[in-house]
């Protein structure tokens, strides 16, 4: 949201932080799903026309069925629910590197969604993939800058820096936090990618070729957050990274 904001200022966002269930990296692509359909039908019934799914894991194990379930099954043409991994993708194959690296939740990259994309979009990029499962936690507990943390990160970069890539897509929305240290451990040859930044890029250019949905969203610069646990603890660690938030609501997903 920060990194959307940053390049579409104008318009009302809509903020929704699973936060009694993070993270969602360790559970199965079922839990998963089941938990995303119940996001994605609470934004829409709170009004949202644009819904971006910026969890990678979700992106990797339910975008498509979220879209074939609430859009293409009803025949709604006046939502859209998008995605950060193909953003990610389509900005590294820009690059044109042929070898990169992917480091994300054990969910997003035991998914193989980032390979497949590519593959996809017929690059034959080698890519190189490490799971980094305590990261997220760390994150959220505030524990990042921490040297226990550091020395964590190290070891789970260790292989890709083996790999030689010349591209880090950091396929995680936790990650950018770190960012500073994924630079300096990885060296000034490897190109650091968050799929976050590289998402709102994108999304400045989709709203550009897709009027008829910009049109449809709000322009007042409201802005809504609402978590499924501890409000106070969202909102201290939220303004780090936002500035002043004046309230944080609590929801229940069912």
């Amino acid at each position: 949201m920060k990194e959307i904001i940053k390049v579409l200022p104008e318009y009302d966002y809509l903020y929704l932080g699973d936060t009694a269930r993070v993270p969602y990296g360790n559970r199965s692509r079922e839990v998963v799903m089941k938990f995303s359909e119940e996001a994605i039908e609470w934004m829409l019934k709170r009004g949202a026309k644009l819904v971006i799914v910026a969890c990678n894991t979700a992106s990797a194990f339910a975008l498509r069925h979220l879209q074939d379930k609430y859009l293409v099954e009803k025949g709604i043409k006046d939502k859209k629910i998008l995605g950060v991994i193909r953003p990610t993708v389509e900005a590294v194959i820009k690059m044109k590197f042929d070898r990169a690296g992917v480091v994300g939740t054990r969910g997003t990259i035991n998914s193989k969604a980032y390979d497949k994309e590519f593959e996809k979009l017929g690059h034959n990029i080698k890519i190189c993939s490490a799971a980094c499962p305590l990261l997220v936690p760390l994150i959220e507990e505030n524990w990042y800058k921490k040297p226990e943390s550091i020395m964590i990160l190290k070891k789970y970069l260790k292989d890709l820096k083996d790999c030689n890539v010349k591209a880090l897509i950091l396929g995680c929305t936790h990650y950018p936090l770190m960012i500073k240290d994924f630079k300096r451990i990885m060296g000034k040859r490897v190109k650091i990618v968050s799929s976050a930044e590289e998402t709102a890029k994108s999304l400045v250019d989709y709203l550009k070729r897709h009027s008829e949905i910009e049109k449809l969203l709000k322009k007042g610069k409201k802005r809504e957050f609402c978590v499924t646990d501890s409000p106070e603890h969202f909102k201290d660690f939220a303004e780090h990274l936002m500035g002043k938030i004046n309230k944080v609501e609590h929801v229940e997903l069912k």
